[in-house]
C-alpha cells in the first residue's frame, strides 16, 4: 500500500509538471502572437521562437515559484501546532495532545508519535516522581526512628538496659539504611546493564540447598517445617546474582510464614528449562495486589505486614525479577488470601 501511494504521488506529480510547462509554453505562444499583432511586427520565424521559449521558461519559474510558496505557507500552517506542541514539552508540559485532523497521512502519523511520545515522557516523570517520594518515605522512616531514640538516651533517668535497648533499635535501624542505599544501588545498576553479567555452569540444587542451610537458624527459630525436593540439576547462569534471588525469595517465605508453619522449596527439570518453586503457609496476597508485587517499593501490607517481618526496603522482588530477566527467564506467583503463597521461577539451563 506504501509504495502504491508513493507511485501515485510520483504519477501525480509528473502530470501536474507536464500540464504546467504546456500552459506556459502555450500562454506564451499567444501572448507574443497578440503583441506581435498590436505592434505589426513581422519577425523571422526562428526569432520568434526563441522569443516563444524564453517567455514560456519565465512563464514556468513564475508559476513554480507562486505555488512553492503557497506550499510551503501550507507546510508552515500544518507543522507549526506541532512545533509549538514539541517546546511545550521540552518545557515540561507532558500533558499536551494535537488532535489529528488528518487521517492517512505524514502530519497524521508525526501527530501521533508526538502524542506517544508526551503520554510516555508524562508516565516516565510519574514513575520519577513516585520513586523519589518512595525513597524519601523508606529514609524517613529510620532517620526519625534514629533521631528519636538517640535524643531519648540523652535522659540521665534511663536505666542501663533501657539503654541497652534504645541503642539495638538505632542499630537496627542503621543497617536497614545501610540495606536500603545497597538495594538501590543494586537496583540501578541492573537496570543500566552495568552489573556483571559471568554465566558459567554450575549445580543449581546445591547452591539452592547451601542458602536454605544458611538460613537454618531463621527457620528454626520460627519452628518452621521446611520440605526440600531438589533434583540434580545444572545450569550456566552468573552463580552470584541468582543467589540474591534464591536468598530472597527463602527470606520472604520464612518472613511472612507465622509460627509454626511450613515452606515447601522444589527444583524440577523441564526439558530444557528448570523450574523452581517455594511456597509458604502465610497470609497470602490479595488477587488486586498480586499483579504490583514486583514494583519497586511495593508492599502488601493489607495481608503482609511490617511487623511479621521487621518491614524491607520492597525492592527484594524488583531485584529478583530483574536478575531473571538477565538470564532470559520468568518469575511469577500464586496466591489467595488465607492460603499462602507460591513463587515460581523457570530458567532456561543454557
Amino acid at each position: 500500500m506504501k509504495y502504491f501511494n508513493t507511485k501515485l504521488w510520483r504519477w501525480i506529480w509528473t502530470t501536474f509538471v507536464i500540464v504546467l510547462v504546456t500552459l506556459a509554453f502555450t500562454a506564451a505562444f499567444y501572448l507574443t502572437g497578440y503583441i506581435y499583432g498590436l505592434m505589426h511586427l513581422d519577425l523571422p520565424a526562428l526569432l520568434v521562437q526563441i522569443i516563444n521559449s524564453f517567455l514560456g521558461l519565465f512563464l514556468v519559474g513564475t508559476f513554480i515559484g507562486f505555488f512553492s510558496r503557497f506550499f510551503r505557507q501550507q507546510q508552515h500552517n500544518a507543522f507549526q501546532p506541532i512545533i509549538d506542541a514539541l517546546e511545550r514539552i521540552a518545557r515540561g508540559d507532558f500533558t499536551t495532545r494535537l488532535d489529528d485532523e488528518r487521517q492517512d497521512s505524514i502530519i497524521s502519523g508525526l501527530i501521533t508519535s508526538v502524542n506517544k511520545m508526551a503520554l510516555e515522557l508524562g508516565q516516565m516523570e510519574n514513575m520519577r516522581q513516585e520513586f523519589i517520594s518512595n525513597v524519601s518515605h523508606e529514609i524517613q522512616s529510620p532517620l526519625t526512628s534514629i533521631g528519636g531514640f538517640a535524643q531519648a538516651l540523652r535522659d540521665d533517668t534511663l536505666n542501663l538496659e533501657e539503654r541497652h535497648h534504645y541503642l539495638e533499635i538505632i542499630e537496627a535501624e542503621s543497617k536497614r539504611l545501610s540495606r536500603l542505599a545497597d538495594d538501590l544501588l543494586k537496583l540501578a545498576s541492573l537496570e543500566a546493564e552495568q552489573v556483571k553479567f559471568e554465566p558459567r555452569p554450575y549445580r543449581l540444587d546445591q547452591q539452592i540447598r547451601s542458602i536454605i542451610l544458611t538460613c537454618e537458624p531463621q527457620w528454626r527459630d520460627k519452628s518452621l517445617d521446611v520440605q526440600v525436593t531438589l533434583d540434580e540439576a545444572s545450569i550456566v547462569a552468573d552463580e552470584d546474582l541468582l543467589s540474591q534471588v534464591w536468598m530472597n525469595l527463602v527470606h520472604n517465605g520464612i518472613k511472612f510464614t507465622p509460627q509454626g508453619g511450613a515452606i515447601k522449596v522444589t527444583l524440577h527439570s523441564r526439558g530444557d528449562q528448570l523450574e523452581f518453586r517455594i511456597s509458604d503457609s502465610g497470609p497470602g496476597i490479595f488477587p488486586e495486589e498480586q499483579a504490583r508485587v514486583f514494583e519497586r517499593f511495593y508492599k502488601a501490607d493489607k495481608s503482609r505486614t511490617r511487623s511479621q517481618g521487621k518491614g524491607g526496603s520492597g525492592l527484594g522482588l524488583s531485584i529478583a525479577k530483574k536478575i531473571v530477566e538477565m538470564h532470559k527467564g520468568s518469575i511469577e506467583l500464586q496466591s489467595a488470601p488465607g492460603t499462602g503463597t507460591t513463587f515460581i521461577v523457570i530458567l532456561p539451563v543454557a
